[in-house]
């Protein structure tokens, strides 16, 4: 029998425990249309620690793991599903952020460092798809998602050049926006309207794009937009944060948003699950702010949180879109 271990480095926190009893108590339903989406004997789990700012998951279940960056650390890890060990996958990783998968099944990675969008290709190599527009360097890309259609939309905000910690310290040549890289390779900016552009995802039917605005003010905010083909209208703020703060995000199947969440009240740290009207309708409590999340599992029902120092999971009664 082959005897798996966790690299040392990447243990949980040995002062995390699983909760004791079912239902988790760390799983709150806000409003009765969340209740249906609980499994009354699934818990938190804590995966692994090690990391100083956990970023980006983004499951690859044709191979059965997780891959997620550590931004600061400047490298990306993998999280083995079928062993639960956790291994250093790239570094450096120029600051990687959010990562995705293209309609190919490729890594799709947003660096600071580099203040690029970057492709793995099967071998590999690394092929640049964005790192200028209209001349000038882009600032820091953030998040990114990918439509049926193979164009790839991501946020552009200067978060990475403000200090030496997730990138380098610089100017900006562009103001803050959204872009889309057409299938051709074409970039085009999309949206220039959002205080902070970070986290973003696609409505299970694609005639939406949430984006959140981290710099809104008085109140973090996430925006939503009418997609038509490669444009985008009718911007409005569905949801004001409040306290909360928005971070990366995902659509189930039926539309809900689940949002990582946190930083300052310790009550809000984790994930905030909005219905797609907008009402919040639950929340997963976790010891610290959650940056970002994605599905994935055999079953594409486990939810996988990055958090500042640690990576956690949960299963859920719902799908990702």
């Amino acid at each position: 029998m082959t005897v798996h271990l966790i690299h040392p480095l990447f243990a949980p926190d040995p002062s995390w425990q699983v909760s004791g009893r079912y239902p988790d108590p760390r799983i709150q339903s806000l409003d009765a249309r969340f209740d249906k989406y609980r499994l009354f004997h699934a818990a938190v789990e804590m995966l692994g620690a090690g990391t100083r700012w956990a970023e980006g998951p983004v499951w690859f279940g044709d191979g059965r793991y997780l891959l997620y960056s550590d931004i600061p650390n400047n490298r990306i890890l993998r999280y083995d599903d079928t062993s639960g060990h956790i291994s250093v996958f790239r570094e450096p990783s120029g600051n990687a952020n959010g990562n995705t998968r293209d309609r190919q099944g490729r890594l799709i990675s947003c660096e600071h460092e580099t203040r690029r969008v970057t492709r793995t290709e099967y071998d590999g190599r690394i092929t640049v798809l964005a790192d200028r527009y209209e001349g000038k360097r882009l600032n820091s890309p953030n998040d990114v998602v990918v439509k049926s259609d193979g164009s790839i939309w991501f946020t552009d905000p200067p978060f990475g050049l403000n200090s030496d910690y997730e990138g380098n310290r610089t100017q900006s040549e562009l103001p803050e926006r959204v872009y889309r890289i057409d299938p051709s390779g074409a970039v085009r900016m999309v949206a220039d309207d959002i205080a902070g552009p970070n986290g973003l995802c696609f409505s299970p039917d694609e005639s939406l794009l949430y984006v959140v605005a981290s710099r809104a003010v008085p109140n973090r905010t996430i925006r939503v937009y009418r997609v038509t083909g490669d444009t985008l209208s009718d911007g409005h703020d569905l949801i004001d944060c409040g306290p909360g703060t928005a971070d990366g995000m995902r659509c189930d199947v039926d539309g809900n948003l689940w949002c990582g969440w946190g930083m300052g009240d310790e009550s809000l740290d984790g994930v905030r699950v909005f219905s797609p009207d907008g009402t919040p309708i639950g929340h997963i409590h976790l010891p610290e702010r959650c940056a970002n999340l994605c599905f994935g599992g055999a079953k594409g029902n486990r939810l996988f949180m990055a958090a500042g120092k640690g990576l956690y999971s949960l299963y859920v009664n719902t799908r990702g879109c």
